[in-house]
């Protein structure tokens, strides 16, 4: 039997992960320099997983509500109250905004998009984007129209108004970005806010990495929920606490669209794992500032180390770096990460995240020693 014709084409559609291609060459290397992994070094917190451990031992392991447990809910949304008390917070008080937890914000980006785009429907994706935006958007039966922001990597109204027609449904904002690391000012922030109010377009502002943002100075995180009620917001627990194998996030947002979340999860991922969300309550009181100051000293010595040798855009947040390839190389991204292996060093070329293929993605998110390693790797293949 040919099973091939059983393959409906929005399949065909979706190329494979060339993260996963990078993660399986690893596999097949003795000792990698592993520069090319998105999650933390560091495990959950021991306290974080008693509390799951002890739920799974106390019989927590059936459904929960598909919205999510009540204490889970309630600690969420007395977060983001204190956080947005002029917009989201004061919605979600009065019922004007839903609170939803998900498997994971990627299963949140996958919610909202089917709830909210559809064939004709346009989505503004900044490029470079995260690997699964594209993806998810052909799986909606939209059309992804993607904003170049090179050379710095900043998302403004001036990039995104070219590209807005009548059939622009919605725009994908991350910050801080994976794959540049490039963190919204709260004035670039403010200003995307508006563009989409003023257009009509629904902001989808995913904001996994909002906790590894450095040089705030005690200032608030620059969300464009500062400025508007009137987005979707995704945040998780994934990157923060170590969690990325427990898949819990949550989008909060606009009633009228969390409901139809709600309902469609209802009948897909059904429910965010039951002893996870026991979890994440006391997950939201753990303090991870001693990770986010070792990961922003790691921030500062890859652009001290590699400033001098590749064009690069200091990161302001989460743990990825996206340098240029040197011109005088005469190489493609795909082809420096190509010369890269042959070095034994694991990174991801640009191509993945953008339509060019002219820069590549590194994590710092390893420990000290393999990121020594691999800058030393990074500098020698620059010329220096």
């Amino acid at each position: 039997m040919d099973f091939s014709r059983f393959i409906h084409d929005r399949a065909h559609a979706v190329d494979a992960s060339g993260i996963r291609r990078v993660f399986d060459l690893a596999a097949t290397l003795k000792d990698p320099i592993n520069l090319s992994i998105g999650q933390p070094d560091f495990d959950v917190p021991e306290a974080i997983q008693d509390v799951a451990v002890d739920a799974i031992r106390g019989g927590q392991n059936r459904y929960t509500q598909t919205q999510g447990t009540g204490p889970l809910r309630e600690r969420v949304t007395a977060e983001l109250t204190r956080e947005f008390p002029d917009t989201l917070g004061r919605d979600l008080a009065s019922g004007d905004a839903g609170l939803l937890m998900t498997s994971g914000v990627s299963g949140g980006l996958m919610l909202a998009l089917m709830t909210c785009v559809g064939p004709g429907d346009e989505v503004l994706i900044p490029d470079p984007y995260f690997v699964m935006y594209k993806h998810l958007v052909t799986l909606a039966g939209a059309t992804a129209v993607y904003v170049d922001t090179y050379p710095d990597f900043a998302v403004t109204p001036e990039r995104l108004a070219p590209h807005v027609t009548e059939r622009t449904k919605l725009l994908l904002f991350n910050t801080p970005s994976n794959p540049t690391g490039v963190r919204a000012s709260a004035q670039e922030a403010q200003a995307v806010a508006s563009f989409c109010d003023e257009r009509d377009i629904l902001l989808l502002s995913d904001e996994i990495y909002d906790v590894f943002a450095y040089g705030l100075e005690g200032d608030p995180f620059p969300s464009p929920l500062h400025s508007t009620a009137d987005a979707l917001l995704l945040r998780g627990f994934s990157k923060t606490y170590g969690m990325t194998g427990w898949r819990l996030g949550y989008v909060a947002g606009p009633q009228a669209i969390v409901e139809q979340m709600t309902k469609l999860q209802q009948y897909s991922f059904v429910c965010a794992p039951s002893m996870v969300q026991a979890a994440g309550v006391v997950a939201l009181d753990t303090d991870m500032s001693d990770h986010v100051a070792a990961y922003a000293a790691k921030r500062d010595r890859v652009v001290e180390r590699l400033s001098p040798h590749y064009e690069l855009t200091a990161p302001g947040g989460a743990f990825y770096a996206f340098p240029k390839v040197p011109e005088h190389l005469g190489m493609t991204a795909s082809q420096f990460v190509e010369a890269a292996v042959k070095k034994n060093l694991l990174i991801i070329p640009g191509s993945v995240f953008s339509q060019r293929d002219t820069h590549f993605r590194l994590s710092y998110a390893c420990d000290q020693a393999m990121l020594e390693r691999g800058l030393d790797v990074l500098v020698e293949l620059a010329g220096g």
